[in-house]
């Protein structure tokens, strides 16, 4: 007999509301419970094949279902066939997607240091917190797991993990749901103490690699909350004599090379600005100290999606200010556009 997509969906259906509720599955409950508008009728009979295919069986008299060991073994290696496609597919995508925004906003700071001849700077755009979408288990061989975490953003982070002896996979499913029930939708700030005590508690002799995964994860938001920050026209400096000292510019320099300073600058005004404000520092009010004698202007643009990121211009304190003001709202507007047509 041949497990066609609808006994597959019904099998499926069985094991996931078996796997919530622990307690045998009857054709009511499936109907219910799957998009297959079925009646309970045909359902019986499709569950009748199934448990003389050996996919599912009767515990007890007047009974429902519950999944067989063959029944678990299909699940596991649909879903994670499936996971695996899924991850591989978002992981091209998302490669080419990074590609194209890096160029674009590489050529959005080249842009704007040739039409204004200062220094220019712009971040990738972040969501404000980012969240857990999923995470994935599998195994790599019998020491070794690959723990595929996906982020709000389908930005999505590996990590290998080192088990003291291998995992079956009825335990990894376990760990799976076990760890996506809870954290699927928090940010980092979420996770409290209480929280990782009962998946812990849940895990049982797994604790230990329930703290490693959500370590893990802890680590690939942090990593993706970091700014990555495009600079261009620093040369710009040396055409302003108030700038062009050797100190003051070799300062202002070092200080578009590092990009850490830069980073804490646009942060603030990431976070110091209302909707898609622009902010003017004018010397001492410059939170960096290597532009006490220059201006920088800011401003917040924004890509949809909760997605935000901050443009920087740095010049002397006599900038011509109408010519960035305006230039930075053309670029907040143009924004959105030009990054839907690369993407």
């Amino acid at each position: 007999m041949e497990l066609d997509e609808r006994k597959k969906k019904i099998l499926q259906a069985v094991i996931r509301n078996y796997l919530e509720t622990g307690e045998p599955v009857g054709s009511r409950t499936i109907s219910k419970y799957t998009d297959l508008n079925l009646s309970s009728a045909t359902i019986r009979n499709e569950m009748a094949d199934l448990e003389e295919m050996g996919y599912i069986f009767q515990p007890h008299t007047s009974a429902g279902r519950i999944p067989s060991d063959k029944g678990y073994r299909l699940y596991v290696d649909t879903m994670m066939e499936e996971k695996e496609r899924e991850v591989v597919e978002m992981k091209e995508m998302l490669v080419e997607r990074q590609d194209k925004m890096e160029t674009l906003l590489k050529q959005v700071a080249r842009v704007l240091a040739q039409n204004t001849q200062y220094a220019t700077m712009i971040s990738a755009p972040q969501t404000k917190r980012s969240k857990l979408k999923f995470i994935q288990l599998s195994r790599v061989d019998a020491r070794q797991l690959l723990a595929v975490i996906v982020i709000e953003g389908n930005v999505i982070k590996n990590n290998i993990l080192s088990v003291e002896q291998e995992l079956d996979d009825e335990t990894l499913l376990k760990l799976n749901i076990l760890l996506n029930t809870h954290l699927n939708g928090l940010a980092i700030d979420e996770i409290n103490l209480a929280m990782i005590a009962v998946i812990k508690q849940q895990a049982g002799i797994h604790s230990h690699l329930v703290s490693e995964v959500i370590d893990a994860v802890a680590e690939a938001i942090r990593a993706e909350e970091d700014l990555e920050i495009y600079t261009s026209g620093t040369n710009n400096i040396f055409r302003y004599p108030e700038l062009a000292d050797q100190q003051k510019a070799s300062e202002l320099i070092n200080t578009f090379e590092e990009k850490q300073l830069l980073g804490e600058l646009l942060q603030e005004t990431h976070t110091g600005t209302e909707e898609t404000g622009i902010q003017v520092y004018i010397g001492a009010e410059t939170p960096v100290k290597s532009m006490k004698d220059c201006s920088v202007v800011t401003a917040t643009y924004e890509l949809g999606g909760g997605m935000k990121g901050t443009i920087g211009i740095v010049g002397p304190k006599r900038m011509d200010y109408d010519k960035v003001v305006v230039t930075l709202k053309t670029i907040q507007t143009q924004l959105d556009e030009l990054y839907r047509a690369e993407t």
